[in-house]
């Protein structure tokens, strides 16, 4: 008998008067984060800005420590219902140990953000069963389209997410639906074999990357393939791969060939072009929920 690890626990949607929380878990911020706090003041959210919002340290929003002391504050206080990580870059890997994130399993908040915090997103989904939000952080929402900044809205606030995209060539079709993991790429391949690597089997896995080059990305999913990882997924969804390298001698593939090759002999269904990762209409996913997948001849629709 198969088992898909722990059950899904989904915290409290949000709604108007809650309190919720920025802290930095990663890169410093290099500019004030007004904007972010505006929108979510719109919404109708009280908005606590943590000490690492202006905090530096080399690279870093403060030293590990501090970083991590940041998060702890905003997960022991049950006013907060929601933690959005200012920012990724690199540092989540350096703190993340040094959080007790027992209190969520009491009064479980939601989490969210993208790239370096796939890595957070994992180790929750893994270790607790939360469901975490992948979308805009608040250092990307000057540069964010109010499509995306919807979608984050409607998945805080509880609202259906329904996703309608056009077809690409390559996509495999059928229709599948099962608990959504993933994120950054190169997250997940650094999360591979620790605390944080999530169960991947009977799972729909979500995948975006940046600036990587070709070969990378074919050795990190042929990593993932090896581990067996690729073989008992339901569906997989490949979002922005931006910014994508190549070598004087090309690799000879594009990044949906590349995909494709590597799961060329499963049978679920893969769409390309969801519109999420390092993009400027970096739409809403809920990992670590159930999600629909239906991939036809004249169009991709997803369901959550």
């Amino acid at each position: 008998m198969r088992t898909y690890g722990l059950p899904s626990i989904i915290p409290p949607y949000l709604k108007k008067g809650d309190k919720v929380a920025i802290t930095c878990p990663a890169k410093k911020l290099p500019v004030p984060i007004t904007d972010a706090v505006n929108l979510l003041t719109g919404w109708g959210l009280e908005v606590i800005l943590g000490e690492t919002v202006s905090a530096g340290h080399n690279q870093f929003a403060g030293d590990d420590d501090f970083r991590a002391a940041d998060m702890q504050r905003f997960i022991d206080d049950d006013s907060i219902k929601a933690i959005f990580c200012a920012r990724g870059g690199y540092g989540t890997i350096r703190m993340i140990d040094k959080v007790n994130f027992d209190g969520l399993k009491q009064n479980p908040k939601w989490f969210i953000g993208f790239s370096d915090i796939t890595l957070l997103h994992s180790h929750l989904i893994k270790n607790y069963g939360l469901a975490c939000i992948h979308g805009q952080m608040p250092l990307n929402i000057p540069d964010a389209t109010k499509h995306s900044l919807e979608t984050l809205r409607m998945a805080l606030f509880g609202q259906e997410l329904t996703y309608s995209i056009k077809p690409n060539p390559l996509n495999r079709m059928g229709e599948a639906s099962g608990i959504l993991i993933g994120g950054n790429l190169s997250l997940l391949i650094a999360a591979s074999g620790s605390v944080s690597d999530v169960d991947y089997d009977g799972k729909v896995l979500f995948l975006e990357d940046v600036g990587e080059y070709l070969y990378s990305i074919d050795r990190m999913l042929r990593c993932l393939k090896r581990a067996g990882k690729l073989n008992g997924l339901k569906a997989l969804i490949i979002a922005g791969f931006t910014d994508l390298k190549d070598n004087d001698i090309p690799f000879g593939q594009t990044l949906p060939e590349i995909v494709m090759d590597v799961v060329k002999e499963y049978n679920y269904p893969v769409c390309f072009d969801f519109p999420a990762g390092h993009v400027s209409d970096n739409c809403s996913l809920i990992l670590g929920k159930e999600i629909s997948v239906s991939v036809t001849a004249n169009e991709v629709t997803i369901k959550q």
